[in-house]
């Protein structure tokens, strides 16, 4: 399927995929220099691409505790072995979390989620309103909530629907900003939080006065309408609405690339 929506219709066709504007999206947030907690799937495609195009010196980490990793493909797993053969140090995993991740020394993290709020607050736990007794049981927090606290800057990727985008979420398995501003620095939380989310359908920021996220831009082909039929709340929307730069080829191909070397 190509174009910028998952099965939704759009105005001329396009030459890259969802999950292609995703990553590409992802990976222009990330700057050279910063150190990235790494997780495998999409946010390990955007930061081997970030490294490859635009931020040569991304230092990638990966949970498995492989330091400044430079994979030459996509790794397969947190385990794969092309990450500590490449990295300038291995660690224990953790220390990954004691040393590095929990004081902030981690510039930015990725999160996904399965469910997800207005205010940033993600659910991988529990689908239902009872724990004990719920109608889904998740994956689970892994180290998640570990990211959400302490990373100077988290961006969230997932795929936007009225499943995912909800009013509340069942369960906060990692926080964002609680009920709004102010509640992470209440609670004493090290980094700033949800800085960007990146869907197939477009981008949302933080609002600075309410944190409640706001849409900021579309994706090239998708349209108000669509975002705010996949949102499962009355989305704001931010004055003056971009439209996300499409791929560049040159985007496109190292991607591509990275992504034919990465199948098993």
């Amino acid at each position: 399927m190509t174009g910028t929506a998952t099965g939704r219709p759009q105005a001329a066709p396009a030459t890259w995929t969802a999950d292609e504007m995703m990553s590409v999206a992802a990976a222009r947030a990330l700057r050279s220099g910063v150190v990235c907690f790494v997780g495998i799937g999409l946010p390990s495609t955007a930061a081997n691409l970030a490294r490859r195009t635009h931020a040569p010196d991304l230092v990638l980490v990966y949970e498995s505790g492989t330091l400044g990793s430079k994979p030459d493909r996509l790794p397969l797993s947190i385990g794969d072995g092309i990450l500590a053969q490449t990295a300038d140090a291995v660690v224990s995993v953790p220390e990954i979390f004691n040393y590095w991740l929990q004081p902030g020394r981690m510039g930015v993290g990725f999160l996904s989620a399965a469910q997800l709020d207005r205010f940033g607050n993600i659910n991988t736990t529990v689908i239902g309103p009872d724990y004990r007794d719920p109608v889904v049981r998740l994956p689970g927090a892994g180290g998640a909530p570990e990211i959400a606290a302490s990373c100077r800057e988290v961006i969230v990727v997932v795929r936007q629907s009225t499943r995912v985008f909800v009013e509340r979420v069942d369960f906060v398995t990692s926080l964002g900003f609680g009920t709004g501003c102010g509640q992470r620095e209440r609670l004493g939380l090290r980094g700033k939080g949800p800085v960007l989310v990146i869907t197939d359908l477009g981008i949302l920021e933080p609002d600075p006065q309410t944190c409640e996220l706001t849409l900021t831009q579309t994706h090239p082909g998708v349209d108000l309408e669509q975002i705010r039929g996949a949102t499962g709340w009355d989305l704001s929307v931010a004055a003056e609405l971009h439209t996300t730069p499409p791929p560049t080829p040159r985007e496109l191909e190292v991607l591509r690339a990275l992504t034919r070397q990465g199948r098993p």
